[in-house]
């Protein structure tokens, strides 16, 4: 661990060296994704025991239970496809592949599932439960040529897969942390965020923003006072574009804590920039960098300069319209008939009743916002 920290530590230095300084967007993208000494890179995120936070999927199999009802209802109103192709992005080690396998959905048979993961060190982990196919078998021309109800097949990719391809596009929790860069407005003009080192510490140095720069940020802020701070989250938008680009017909569905750009900017930065570490908040995002999760809630505005949004829901109001209540009850039944039996699926029907209470909590991941954008 201290030798790959090293490694982390070793280029931003060198990248400082040269540049004096480096853009906070290219520092965030080496403590989350550098190889082997990134927060993502070495495996960290999201779980229970010993993770760093715990995201909906890792909560229990109810978000996946809920997730594969949206998937069938969907596969329905595109005409239920075979292949029917679902990319989940950001999938870490596929727990909500497994989740949704479980449930058995009715597109199962014509389900193709690709689970992107940036981190070969999840990645590794996602053949633990799940049998991962050849490319071709999912996307390919024996994709093309297989025969109907093949499926559900699963298949693991470090990026997006090229299309078109008839589906969904999934991204759980993935745009908040894609690299940002920051900005401060100043007295009279734009000021840019950049990291440079003093001693061993990397600090914050702000330099003019470029006029290009400066004018996207004005547009999105046009009265910004003096002092206020906001993310620009081109990334972000670019993963939204070549999403859909993905696409032939179907849905992009994002997860995330999200917000407007105004709203942002109203607000403390330490309240939308945040880093976590062992579930709990962690230091400054420059602090040990590849050892704390760095995250920014997600301005809205600024992803629909690609496209507007089709659906806009809470996750509690997602979840609710999908049917968590009746898996719920369901739930609660089993529970209640089998309770003196002790058996496993006595277990799974009681834990869907907590399940529900975090995935549905209005100061917690029932905030969330789930965002879609539909495709013919």
């Amino acid at each position: 661990m201290v030798e790959q920290a090293s490694a982390l530590i070793g280029e931003l230095t060198e990248r400082i060296a040269r540049h004096g300084s480096v853009r906070f967007d290219e520092f965030m993208e080496l403590a989350l994704y550098h190889r082997t000494a990134g927060f993502f890179g070495r495996g960290a995120g999201a779980g229970t025991a010993r993770a760093d936070f715990v995201t909906s999927p890792e909560v229990g199999p109810l978000f996946g239970a809920v997730m594969a009802k949206f998937l069938d209802a969907r596969w329905q109103e595109l005409g239920c496809p075979d292949p029917f192709v679902v990319i989940e992005a950001a999938a870490g080690r596929g727990a909500l592949a497994l989740a949704v396998r479980a449930a058995q959905p009715a597109c199962s048979a014509a389900l193709r599932y690709v689970l992107v993961e940036r981190s070969e060190s999840l990645r590794a982990r996602q053949v633990e439960h799940l049998s991962l196919v050849h490319p071709d078998e999912v996307l390919g021309t024996i994709a093309e040529d297989a025969v109907a109800g093949a499926g559900p097949l699963f298949y693991s990719l470090a990026a997006l897969p090229a299309g078109p391809v008839v589906g969904l596009v999934i991204a759980n929790e993935l745009l908040d942390n894609l690299p940002i860069r920051l900005l401060q407005r100043g007295l009279n003009e734009w000021y840019e965020s950049r990291v440079t080192l003093v001693g061993d510490e990397f600090v914050e140095l702000l330099v003019p923003a470029d006029a290009t720069t400066a004018c996207t940020v004005e547009e999105l802020l046009p009265h910004a006072m003096s002092g206020v701070w906001i993310p620009l989250q081109s990334q972000a938008a670019n993963w939204l574009y070549e999403a859909r680009s993905v696409l032939l017909a179907g849905s992009v569905l994002v997860i995330d804590y999200c917000s407007q750009s105004k709203q942002i900017s109203e607000r403390p930065r330490e309240e939308w920039l945040r880093t976590y570490r062992s579930q709990q908040r962690g230091q400054h995002p420059l602090k040990f960098p590849g050892s704390q999760d760095i995250t920014c809630e997600v301005a809205i505005d600024q992803v629909e300069r690609v496209a507007s949004v089709t659906l806009s829901l809470t996750q509690a109001e997602w979840l609710t319209k999908w049917g968590i209540a009746d898996l719920v009850d369901e739930g609660r039944k089993i529970w209640s008939d089998s309770a003196t039996e002790g058996s496993l699926a006595a277990v799974r029907g009681r834990s869907r009743i907590v399940e529900a209470e975090a995935l549905l909590d209005p100061a917690g991941l029932g905030a969330f916002n789930v965002l879609e954008w539909r495709i013919n």
